[in-house]
């Protein structure tokens, strides 16, 4: 059984842990040096910044978590021993019953992070040949108007 909450600042080094795992199993694409890199922005921007919420089990232990920044999916992350138990669903219906149509921007060089927000019912609407940092890092942006899959 899991329940999906709030973040609360207790989370951040759970979190932090959690999302390591989860990119070094997912983004082949990224060196060690390029992770490391990435760490200050995750703990002291994203974990601060977003609207955070966490899917954690019984114990209350973090499984997942995604981070909003209004209708925008900023970040979505499932600890690798949970991955395909449906946990990113759970996310991303959360964040469509809190905020409507989403938008996601994917790495398109993570194609089961695209496999799965298609699955989730969203569509290519542009790209861009870097990240947001001007890291060459393309991005597929995504948007989802429609409830999936609906109730």
């Amino acid at each position: 059984m899991t329940c999906i909450r709030p973040s609360t600042t207790d989370d951040r080094e759970a979190l932090l842990s959690l999302w390591l795992r989860s990119v070094r199993a997912t983004h082949t694409f990224l060196s060690e040096t390029d992770i490391v890199a990435l760490i200050p922005a995750v703990r002291d921007g994203a974990l601060v910044m977003l609207e955070v919420w966490v899917l954690a089990d019984h114990d209350d232990r973090p499984l997942g978590f995604m981070g909003l920044d209004g209708a925008k999916l900023e970040a979505l992350f499932i600890d690798p021993a949970h991955t395909g138990n449906g946990g990113g669903t759970k996310l991303v219906a959360h964040a469509r019953q809190l905020k409507g149509e989403l938008t996601v921007d994917v790495n398109e060089q993570n194609p089961d992070a695209l496999a799965f927000y298609v699955a989730q019912g969203f569509r290519a609407t542009g790209r861009s040949e870097t990240d947001g940092e001007g890291r060459p890092f393309p991005l597929i942006h995504m948007h989802a108007n429609v409830i999936w899959p609906a109730s």
